[in-house]
């Protein structure tokens, strides 16, 4: 919780800054498109979240957002029901998960292994369902389904915004306040004592998973009703804005440690950088540059703060 009030003081400074440097930044329609951009951080933030909590690390989230894009998009150009073709997209990226966690809990390879192959794999399957092309637009009878997910509004509020914020609290009411997220945070704490009090590791590491697949799919889909087809390039470096929201907001890249608020301080700054860069007139590149910089000092940060923490509690069994 500290590091989280941290960032939101540095997320309050950025913000106070970009609206000093242009007064444009305040104006209802860029905060409004800023929330809705933020919006699909957020999601992948959370399902990074919940892997890094456990310890692990999941690479395969811009791909299991691009196979989901194209597979939606796909499947509505060839005329199937759109909502028929989001549940072929959930099936799949589904699968994505559950393939992660056995890999990693039964077949015991690295994280960073497993879904490095997944990844490969879910880009694959992106670019073979539409012959390795774009697709044509989903057309007129997707138009509920691109309401549903980018363009409609609620209460005043994009629907992405709604969609971000009901996942958000699904899952932070499930990390915080049941057993399965307690065993998360046991198995990224120490998986042997969690598995030694009978926790499954098995299936707590595929929940997780499973979790960040079903964030990913919604982004996927997010991106086909936003642009209105399937792009052979979605979700390309979407691994790196999930990562960079859930350790700015304080998820520890070392598992156990980290709460869901940071990740949406995360997003919000990834996203107000963006913004507030954009305004200032800075190129793609240097954008990058700081986000990167950004996560680097996080994490150094976070590995500080933990092997101080070690020091301490040496030096206090020393003493007894």
């Amino acid at each position: 919780m500290g590091q989280v009030i941290t960032v939101s003081i540095g997320l309050i400074m950025l913000i106070i800054v970009f609206g000093f440097l242009n007064p444009n930044f305040f104006s209802y329609r860029n905060i409004s498109n800023l929330l809705r951009q933020i919006a699909p951080i957020i999601l992948i933030g959370v399902g990074q979240s919940y892997v890094l909590i456990t310890g692990n690390i999941d690479l395969s989230i811009g791909s299991v957002v691009g196979m989901s894009c194209m597979i939606s998009a796909t499947l509505m150009t060839k005329g199937m029901n759109p909502w028929l073709a989001v549940c072929i997209s959930y099936i799949s990226s589904i699968f994505i998960g559950i393939l992660n966690g056995k890999l990693i809990s039964k077949a015991k390879l690295p994280a960073f292994i497993a879904t490095l192959g997944t990844m490969t794999i879910a880009r694959g399957i992106a670019q073979i369902v539409n012959n390795n092309y774009n697709t044509d637009s989903i057309g007129a009878k997707a138009e509920g389904f691109r309401n549903f997910f980018y363009y409609g509004k609620t209460l005043g509020l994009y629907n992405t915004i709604w969609i971000a914020l009901v996942m958000w609290l699904v899952f932070n009411f499930i990390l915080s306040r049941t057993r399965t997220g307690r065993h998360i945070y046991a198995v990224g704490s120490n998986i042997n004592a969690a598995n030694l009090s009978g926790v499954n590791i098995s299936s707590t590491i595929t929940k997780a998973y499973l979790v960040s697949a079903v964030c990913s799919a919604t982004v996927g889909l997010i991106i086909t009703a936003t642009s209105g087809m399937g792009t052979m390039d979605a979700g390309n470096g979407y691994e790196l804005y999930a990562v960079a929201s859930s350790v700015i907001g304080g998820v520890s890249t070392l598992g156990g440690q980290g709460i869901l608020l940071g990740t949406i301080v995360g997003a919000s700054i990834w996203g107000v950088l963006q913004n507030g860069l954009q305004f200032a007139g800075a190129p793609v590149a240097i954008r990058n540059i700081v986000i990167g910089i950004i996560v680097i000092i996080s994490v150094l940060l976070d590995i500080v703060v933990r092997a101080n923490k070690n020091v301490t509690k040496s030096k206090s069994k020393g003493k007894s």
